[in-house]
């Protein structure tokens, strides 16, 4: 498209009559799996609701939103590459989505836009919920200071672990991070730290969080093995149909090991508890994923 042209938006159909009309928004977006999860969700409560994907040209976001709005939109998730326009975007933003800088759910009321950020409360609640395994007194450590990480951290915080360490291979945007979160670690009782991979402690963590994309591209993150033991929880926020990379590291060193299917699923009912108010249950939506997946995790 030319410089300075208008980004050329497809028309959004309204809603079957009764139903409210919500979508997942993003570039690419065919691959996403939200409107199966919502589905589940709307069968389960009752609630009567349309969900689809929303391809948005990658200059035409906030275009793509309000046309998404004039055809009665009440909600969107908002997938890559958009979260940081999303929370430009709105006109409230909740705690966990100012301290996250990012947004990846966005209501439309009489109010206005509201965003939220919805990641990080789904990793605590599959780690909790789903993996049984509580946050409250643990020693976790949190690999990455990117956007993944920066939403996770508020909502782990708020678990009251004992102690929480963030490394990154740029070491300053960890201890910036740690910065940025040292008033409500305080609060919540929590010793935090961030800075290079050489800080981790060379004995095994409660909880250890992959927040990286090195998944993507099978890269490991540095980490000292020794961070690794029977009793830990290695965490991978990415998914697939195999365990990945850091998944098969940790199980090698006697971790236990997820993925992070589980965490789509809770920021999704989440989300659907913010557009909704009601909150629907993952763990059934969480299994059929996986069977879908044919996973071993």
């Amino acid at each position: 498209m030319r410089e300075g042209a208008t980004p050329r938006i497809e028309p959004i159909e309204p809603a079957a009559a009764g139903h409210a009309l919500y979508a997942v928004i993003g570039n690419p977006i065919a691959h996403s799996k939200s409107p199966l999860i919502h589905a589940r969700f709307a069968e389960q409560t009752g609630e009567r609701i349309e969900y689809r994907r929303l391809l948005s040209p990658v200059d035409g976001f906030a275009e793509t939103v309000r046309a998404f709005i004039a055809a009665g939109g009440r909600g969107l998730n908002v997938t890559v590459p958009f979260k940081l326009e999303a929370h430009a975007f709105a006109d409230r933003l909740s705690p966990r989505a100012a301290a996250a800088g990012a947004v990846n759910t966005l209501r439309f009321d009489a109010d206005g836009v509201y965003g939220d950020n919805t990641d990080g409360i789904g990793l605590v609640t599959d780690i909790e919920a789903n993996l049984g395994v509580r946050l409250a007194g643990a020693r976790i450590l949190l690999l990455g200071a990117g956007g993944a990480a920066r939403g996770a951290v508020l909502p782990m915080l708020e678990r009251g672990p004992r102690a929480l360490t963030i490394v990154n291979r740029t070491a300053h945007k960890a201890s910036t991070l740690a910065d940025q979160f040292a008033f409500a670690a305080r609060e919540a009782g929590c010793l935090l730290s961030g800075g290079a991979p050489d800080i981790v402690e060379p004995q095994p963590y409660d909880i250890i969080v992959n927040a990286t994309a090195g998944s993507l591209t099978a890269a490991l993150p540095e980490c000292d093995d020794r961070a690794f033991g029977p009793g830990t929880l290695a965490y991978d926020m990415m998914y697939g149909a195999q365990p990945t990379v850091f998944m098969q590291h940790a199980r090698s060193l006697g971790a236990r090991a997820s993925d992070g299917l589980g965490m789509l699923v809770e920021q999704a009912a989440e989300s659907f508890w913010v557009w909704r108010n009601v909150r629907p249950d993952g763990a059934p939506v969480l299994a059929e994923l996986r069977a879908m997946l044919g996973a071993s995790t």
